[in-house]
């Protein structure tokens, strides 16, 4: 158990600093927004070849930009009581909709991928024919 719980702590801590969760060692992303095919360090394949596999990843930021408007707004709820900026939240909150998605693409992508790798890990044949810089649009 202990050994499962270092594992899974080392692939997160991988993927928070957006490297490949695999190795540590790659630089898995060409741009904010695009991921490179493969890991150009251990090669990796990122999409793990199922039909569908990114819609997990987007998800994954969609929750996560939900629970961290929930937390900001239940915060200054709490600290502003018995009168909240309704004004402020209210389109302070649409404007952290449109841009939280977009600052935490990245770290889905990468903590969706650890998560894969946890329950799924690495295949030898997902590992082979690593085309370094090789990108796909996200």
């Amino acid at each position: 158990m202990k050994r499962f719980v270092l594992e899974t702590s080392r692939l997160f801590g991988r993927a928070l600093r957006l490297r490949c969760p695999n190795c540590g060692r790659g630089k898995i992303f060409s741009s904010w927004l695009r991921m490179r095919a493969r890991c150009p360090a251990c090669g990796l394949e990122l999409e793990r070849g199922e039909s569908g596999y990114q819609v997990g990843s987007y998800m994954f930021n969609i929750v996560a930009a939900e629970l961290v408007f929930a937390a900001l707004f239940l915060a200054i709820v709490a600290a502003t009581w018995p009168a909240p900026p309704w004004t402020l939240l209210e389109y302070g909150g649409i404007v952290m909709m449109v841009i939280a998605p977009l600052v935490l693409f990245p770290f889905s992508r990468t903590l969706f991928l650890a998560f894969d790798l946890v329950f799924r890990p690495a295949t030898r044949e997902e590992l082979q024919g690593s085309t370094p810089h090789e990108t796909r649009p996200s």
